[in-house]
């Protein structure tokens, strides 16, 4: 079975180090139009190819990474006319599930599988795996599980439904996300503003990851940040991030489910973009750019 990657950027290029350094030998290629992406992905293996039609000809799954919305389409349009019945599209960017159900519709009447999966790990994820949900043709997943389970952390592939479900499953995730990393903002804002001057906060956030009801690999993360920056003097509070959450929130007021703490920070989200933020968007901010490698706004 031969592997192709669209869009070899952080993640990408990581999903296509832990298959090229996988247990079964796969053959890799890959498409990008960025010449460091093109070049990073030759140096770990990849075998990069010029056109989109050279991908589609050679490999049997191939895996978009790319942004949400109209560029995942007109890559499937390039990619539709040099695969063959029984090829296997997976995109593990954070689409929308809707669009998902819709280009899994319209791949199928060419004989041609689309999986929507759902990647979670951000830069740890090349070293230790990602966390997948797939949602799509289940024999399709099943198929193409050993390919998986090598991007994967252990344990961390599961099925979760019909096609659009790998997608939604992630678009709960990164709302879970939201509120998550504005309680733990906040919580260590008031640490630094509060009665008692100078805590140690790293020392602190150290202490908490060892037995405390709060230990989670956000605050070993909080710890890491830290350690690295103890003083916010010269970061910009500033969030950004993409659709997922909003997503999230409006399918909860389709669904009359009350999303509050998503709901919060989605606009101390869009206050830190107007006003500079504060303390614990600062946070949030070093705290994403950890994770993930997101954008920070040096003042």
């Amino acid at each position: 079975m031969n592997f192709g990657i669209v869009g070899l950027g952080k993640m990408g290029s990581s999903i296509a180090y832990r298959v090229i350094n996988g247990d079964y030998y796969y053959k890799v290629f890959g498409f990008d139009i960025e010449s460091k992406a093109i070049t990073e992905a030759e140096e770990i293996g990849v075998e990069m190819v010029k056109d989109i039609s050279d991908l589609a000809e050679r490999a049997d799954v191939i895996w978009l990474m790319l942004p949400a919305g109209e560029l995942i389409d007109i890559t499937i349009e390039k990619l539709v006319p040099h695969l063959k019945d029984g090829d296997i599209i997976i995109d593990g960017g954070n689409s929308n599930y809707k669009d998902s159900v819709k280009r899994e519709e319209k791949l199928r009447n060419h004989g041609i599988y689309f999986l929507d999966c759902g990647v979670s790990g951000g830069l740890y994820g090349e070293n230790i795996g990602f966390s997948l949900t797939i949602g799509g043709d289940e024999a399709a997943y099943k198929k193409i599980l050993p390919l998986l389970e090598i991007i994967a952390h252990e344990d961390g592939c599961s099925y979760v439904g019909p096609s659009g479900a790998g997608h939604y499953v992630k678009m709960v995730h990164n709302g879970i996300e939201y509120g998550l990393l504005q309680a733990y903002a906040e919580g260590f804002n008031l640490l630094q503003a509060g009665e008692y001057k100078n805590l140690n906060l790293e020392k602190i956030s150290y202490t908490w990851l060892n037995g405390s009801i709060i230990r989670s690999f956000i605050l070993e993360l909080i710890n890491r940040v830290y350690l690295d920056n103890p003083d916010f003097s010269k970061v910009g509070g500033q969030i950004y991030g993409g659709q997922t959450g909003r997503w999230a929130l409006k399918e909860g007021k389709e669904h009359g489910v009350l999303l509050k703490i998503l709901e919060e920070s989605l606009i101390l989200r869009d206050w830190s973009q107007e006003t500079g933020g504060d303390y614990s968007t600062k946070l949030v901010a070093l705290l994403r750019n950890k994770f993930g490698g997101h954008e920070i706004k040096n003042l």
